[in-house]
This record gives structure tokens, C-alpha cells and sequence, in this order.
């Protein structure tokens, strides 16, 4: 079984796609990784289901949910 899976994601500020790696080995994850485009903060909230396809949700750093 693969640890990494990439996704492409568009970022909330500029709209440009990326790719970012996600760690399958946890669950539930949630963390800031700046844009690669824009340099802007993201926060990433990512959910690994039992199938191992991970589910990412993308928010600006003062987004709630």
C-alpha cells in the first residue's frame, strides 16, 4: 500500500491548481501549507477513508467551518 497519494487542489486565494502530497498513514489530518503559486496560507482538512481515497478540503487560514 502506497503512504502518499497526490492530489491536485485549487487554492482558495489565487484559483490556480496544485499538487500536494497527502500522508495516507493518519486518518484525520488537519495543517497549513502555503501555496505554491501565491504563497498564501491554506489550511488543509483532510479525511482518509477505509478505501484510501483522501478527501481534502480546502479553506483560507480564517475560514471556519
Amino acid at each position: 500500500m502506497h503512504l502518499l497519494q497526490e492530489k491536485r487542489i485549487g487554492c482558495p486565494y489565487c484559483g490556480e491548481l496544485i499538487g500536494i502530497l497527502i500522508d495516507l498513514s493518519a486518518p484525520e489530518q488537519e495543517y497549513v501549507e502555503d501555496c505554491s503559486v501565491c504563497c498564501q496560507p491554506m489550511r488543509l482538512v483532510v479525511t482518509v477513508p477505509a478505501d484510501g481515497e483522501a478527501d481534502v478540503q480546502v479553506l483560507t487560514a480564517d475560514d471556519s467551518f
